[in-house]
C-alpha cells in the first residue's frame, strides 16, 4: 500500500490536534509537516510556517483553518501542483470563485463538514424534502462553541441547500436567516435557519421537517472532533490518486 504524506495548516489549533492525532492513527497515512501561523511545537511535531517548502515532501494539504488563510494555501498547492483537503468554511463569494478556478489545475476535496454522518445526514434531508412535499416546513438549527466565528455554520447552510434543491429551489429564494419583531405568517416554501452558540459544543445540526399533525426530526450531534478528521484522512487518501477536478464527500465515500 502507498503512503499518502500530508501537511496539515493550522496545526497548533483544536482540530489541528484532532487532525494530527488521526495521520498518526490511520494506515497508508503519514504526516510530512504541521503547519501554523507560528513556528513551534505540539508534543513531538514541529510546526513550521513555510508552506511552499512543506509541500515539497507532502502530497496533500489538509486544511481547517480561516478563509484568508485557506486562499493562501490554495495558492501555494496550486503552485505545487499538490491536491488540497478544505474544511474551512465561510468563503465568499469570490473565494469560492478562487477555489473552483484551482480546481482546474489540482485536485481539491471542499466539504464544510467530513464527518461521514454528517454525510450520510445530507442524503437522508434530500430524501425527506424531495418525498414529503411542501407541505412540510423545514428549518435548519445548529449550535456550536463560543468561539466559532461564522453563522450559520457551514454544514447547517448544506443542509438547506440539499433541502432547497430537493425541491427545486435555492436559499437565495427561499432561505430565511433572520426572524425578529412582528414577521407575520411564514411563508410557504421557505427554509428556516436558527443558530445558538456557547460553551464547548462541537458541533449539533438538527433539520425539522413541521407538517400536518407529525414532525420529523433528522439530528446529527459531535462530541468530539475526530469524526471530523477521521472523514479527513480518508479524503486525503481519495484526493492523492485524482486527476485535478473539484470533489466534495459525497464523491469520497460513494454515496453519488
Amino acid at each position: 500500500m502507498s503512503v499518502v504524506r500530508v501537511a496539515i495548516a493550522g496545526a497548533g489549533g483544536r482540530m489541528g490536534g484532532a487532525l494530527l492525532d488521526a495521520a498518526h492513527a490511520t494506515e497508508g497515512v503519514a504526516l510530512g509537516a504541521a503547519l501554523d501561523v507560528k513556528a513551534g511545537a505540539r508534543g513531538d511535531v514541529a510546526i513550521a510556517t513555510d508552506v511552499e517548502r512543506a509541500l515539497r515532501d507532502c502530497d496533500v494539504l489538509i486544511d481547517f483553518t480561516r478563509p484568508e488563510g485557506t486562499m493562501v494555501h490554495v495558492e501555494a498547492c496550486r503552485k505545487a501542483r499538490r491536491g488540497i483537503v478544505i474544511g474551512t468554511t465561510g468563503f465568499t463569494p469570490s473565494q469560492l470563485q478562487q477555489i473552483r478556478d484551482a480546481a482546474r489545475e489540482i485536485p481539491v476535496m471542499l466539504a464544510p463538514n467530513m464527518s461521514v454522518g454528517v454525510n450520510v445526514m445530507l442524503k437522508l434531508v434530500e430524501l425527506a424534502a424531495r418525498a414529503l412535499g411542501p407541505d412540510y416546513d423545514i428549518d435548519v438549527f445548529e449550535m456550536h462553541h463560543k468561539l466559532k466565528v461564522d453563522a450559520p455554520s457551514g454544514t447547517a447552510l448544506r443542509l438547506g441547500e440539499v433541502a432547497a434543491a430537493a425541491r427545486a429551489t435555492s436559499l437565495d429564494r427561499d432561505g430565511v436567516f433572520e426572524r425578529h419583531g412582528h414577521t407575520g405568517e411564514r411563508k410557504p416554501g421557505t427554509i428556516g435557519f436558527s443558530v445558538a452558540r456557547g460553551g464547548d459544543v462541537v458541533g449539533d445540526h438538527t433539520v425539522y421537517f413541521a407538517g400536518p399533525g407529525e414532525r420529523i426530526e433528522i439530528t446529527h450531534r459531535s462530541s468530539s472532533r475526530a469524526t471530523y478528521a477521521q472523514g479527513a484522512m480518508r479524503a486525503a487518501s481519495f484526493v492523492a490518486s485524482k486527476a485535478p477536478g473539484l470533489y466534495d464527500m459525497e464523491d469520497v465515500l460513494g454515496l453519488r
